[in-house]
């Protein structure tokens, strides 16, 4: 599985790719990008602009200057830095957007993965697609097996929560079958023609008998 830090530093090249931004509205796309996988504050994020930097993945094309101000202190502004994506970083994530693994299959590895599904081929997408699915269908049998064991010795308040577990999990692989179905209908519908017996060597129609 992949370190917790390699898909925040994903997510960031992801996000920089569709063009520069500071801190602070990156902070806010990354947020919308990982959702409720990951709680991202600045203690996280700037160390992680800090290795990307390091490696030659981003760059800072920007800085605006503090302000001065006679105000009190929390009133100025702070010196904002503006990150782009540099050439090695776009291919570095170009590499990882199409490249599955078992980090794919996991919570926040995964909402990384279907937040860039856009630029994701589609072999690759069904991929991942299937691994979380085989993922989550292990989760549902563990938690139907815990449940079944834990009727006689739980009270009703942990039953209720590992039901809701389990009907989390059931929910979202039924989810992922619609997802599959989907990207297997854009296939078919993308698949090139098949010839048939009149358009093979001309047409049968203009055979001399």
């Amino acid at each position: 599985m992949a370190k917790r830090h390699d898909v925040l530093e994903f997510a960031v090249l992801g996000v920089l790719s569709d063009g520069p931004l500071h801190g602070y509205e990156l902070r806010k796309r990354l947020a919308a990008v990982l959702g409720p996988f990951r709680a991202l504050s600045y203690g996280s994020l700037y160390p992680c602009l800090r290795r990307l930097q390091g490696r030659g993945l981003i760059d800072e094309v920007d800085v605006t200057p503090a302000t001065e101000s006679s105000a009190p202190p929390l009133s100025a502004r702070r010196a904002r830095v503006v990150y782009a994506i540099s050439a090695d970083g776009k291919e570095e994530f170009a590499t990882w957007t199409n490249q599955p693994g078992p980090e794919a299959w996991e919570d926040e590895g995964f909402a990384a993965h279907l937040a860039f599904f856009g630029r994701t081929e589609a072999r690759v997408r069904l991929r991942i697609l299937e691994g979380r699915r085989s993922r989550l269908e292990e989760r549902v049998d563990s938690l139907r097996d815990s449940l079944t064991r834990s009727r006689e010795r739980v009270d009703a308040y942990t039953l209720q929560l590992q039901q809701h577990g389990l009907d989390g999990a059931e929910r979202e692989v039924r989810w992922l079958n619609e997802l599959i179905s989907n990207e297997h209908a854009v296939a078919v519908d993308q698949a090139p023609p098949t010839d048939t017996p009149s358009t093979i060597n001309g047409s049968t129609d203009n055979k001399e008998h």
